[in-house]
């Protein structure tokens, strides 16, 4: 992206920033960045912004280590709002929260896509301890295996009374499938953009 292209003379030098998620497409946060906010976060792939309360230049994460890592930056019709498509390293908010808008309980539709992102970071970092690691280190026979025994479970409980059980197993079923899907480089949302293509 162009920097020079940037109407930074509209709002007195700074922008407004939109943050999205760009694999669970969700809005993470609002922030502004000046010129060189833009230019340092184009050079380094961290997210940077301008504080308007500090007046000084701050990498999103440089305490915390939930640093944004950038895909890529779209300026608006006007070139003066800019949407930061990026990759969150951790909650984005202070508060621990996956966004800055968690203003209620996180409803499925935004959940699926943050335990995408989770299980990505297992893939990437292999951090030691992690149940999830230790399936992407077993290889893909193993989690397949995991898979076909996790849904064999899920049918025996249907067949029985318990809805707890049955739900638990559900859930065992679906993480272990995206945890397969993300070890063959796909995602729960290729497999929502097939049952949406198949509803229309």
């Amino acid at each position: 992206m162009d920097s020079s292209k940037i109407n930074f003379e509209k709002q007195n030098g700074l922008v407004p920033a939109i943050v999205q998620d760009a694999t669970t497409r969700q809005v993470l946060m609002l922030g502004y960045m000046n010129k060189e906010a833009v230019e340092r976060t184009l050079k380094s792939g961290k997210v940077t912004f301008y504080s308007r309360s500090r007046q000084e230049i701050w990498v999103k994460g440089e305490t915390s280590g939930n640093t944004l890592n950038l895909i890529d930056i779209y300026p608006d019709c006007d070139n003066d709002t800019l949407l930061v498509m990026a990759t969150p390293e951790g909650p984005t908010c202070h508060t621990g929260n996956y966004n800055c808008f968690a203003t209620k309980k996180t409803s499925i539709m935004e959940f699926l896509p943050q335990l995408q992102s989770v299980i990505e970071q297992r893939k990437n970092e292999m951090p030691a301890g992690s149940y999830t690691t230790s399936l992407f280190e077993k290889g893909i026979d193993k989690i397949a295996q995991k898979v076909g025994e996790e849904a064999v479970e899920t049918v025996i409980e249907a067949k029985n009374t318990n809805d707890k059980l049955l739900l638990n197993e559900s859930a065992d079923l679906i993480f272990h499938l995206m945890v397969l899907l993300s070890k063959r480089n796909l995602s729960i949302e290729k497999v929502e953009e097939i049952l949406i293509t198949r509803h229309k």
